[in-house]
């Protein structure tokens, strides 16, 4: 039986989507990206997603209202930023809650920066610079069992990953395609005062069944963009989207920096283009927090958050999401 509030948008007041869901002191709370509406056409660039600010929504519990607590950082607020900032999270730390986010710089490169609260809902003061050594978008940030800090990123096309693979920013890099090894999202451990990596940035590997790399013209099962990492059993559980198929899909590995092994489909395509969400356990249980553009009637760049119960078995399989099928949940 469904909740009250499962499967529909969240809020309708504004457009929302990339939702990074957290339980901080009982409480939950949704760090979207903020979708403009505006006339443009779409190009593989996502020069369509304009957003240029972050808003905090929070839910007492899962049947309760969920509130926009307005604005919480603006673009204009952040010196190192042009435009464009996209998909972030949020994790609290030292009794700070970090803002994780990716933007355009000056030089119209992606890059991740961080901004501090002592409120979960903000507002967030960002750091001056962004931080060193980070590109391309769509920051996942996991505090580990041990305290330990890692950052996952980045996404392919206009989230520029494949202009890094020299080690410099190169926007005629050759894309990887057909047998070739995909690209893997990035992987980075923070230092605990959230200004600064501390290991060198790298790719991680998602595998087969026979252990070997997935391909790049695998575009059912490769890595796109929209990394996020959740802890089950003492596994780390790497998911992300597929992209141009239009999947949500998940790898599970040992270690947090992996290899990670190619397990199966979260959720199948949702109405609109981009596929970006969050897993989250919450009183126990476990969600998944998605989006889809039902809101505005399918315009690609103005979507909504929504969420829907995430099923586990004992072995660790996810249950596959069919997000309209109403015999599902």
């Amino acid at each position: 039986m469904r909740r009250n509030n499962e499967r529909k948008p969240l809020v309708t007041n504004i457009y929302t989507a990339d939702p990074s869901a957290h339980v901080f002191n009982g409480k939950i709370y949704i760090y979207p990206s903020h979708d403009f509406e505006h006339d443009c056409p779409d190009d593989d660039n996502g020069d369509q997603y304009i957003m240029q600010d972050y808003h905090v929504l929070s839910m007492d519990n899962l049947d309760s209202e969920c509130v926009d607590n307005g604005l919480a950082l603006h673009e204009n607020d952040v010196p190192w930023v042009k435009n464009q900032m996209w998909a972030p999270d949020c994790v609290c730390k030292n009794g700070k809650y970090y803002l994780v986010f990716p933007a355009k710089d000056h030089e119209g490169k992606f890059r991740i920066g961080v901004a501090e609260s002592d409120s979960p809902v903000g507002p967030f003061k960002p750091q001056e610079n962004y931080i060193q050594g980070s590109y391309s978008i769509d920051p996942a940030v996991l505090i580990d069992d041990d305290g330990r800090t890692f950052c996952y990123y980045g996404g392919l096309w206009g989230g520029q990953l494949e202009m890094w693979q020299s080690g410099e920013f190169n926007p005629d890099e050759h894309r990887p395609e057909g047998d070739e090894p995909a690209l893997g999202p990035m992987f980075a451990e923070f230092n605990d005062e959230m200004n600064a990596f501390i290991t060198e940035p790298k790719h991680l590997q998602i595998l087969d069944e026979n252990g070997e790399p997935l391909k790049a013209g695998d575009e059912d099962r490769r890595y796109f963009e929209g990394p996020w990492m959740h802890k089950h059993h003492g596994k780390y559980y790497l998911s992300y989207s597929t992209g141009t198929t239009h999947y949500l899909c998940y790898a599970e590995g040992d270690s947090p920096d992996g290899p990670f092994t190619y397990k199966g489909r979260i959720m199948e395509p949702v109405l609109g283009w981009t596929t970006h969400h969050s897993v989250v356990e919450i009183d126990g249980e476990w969600y998944l927090f998605y989006h889809d553009c039902e809101l505005s009637g399918g315009v690609t760049h103005e979507r909504c958050v929504k969420y829907t119960k995430l099923n586990i078995d004992a072995d660790g399989n996810i249950e596959t999401i069919r997000p309209y099928d109403e015999t599902q949940g």
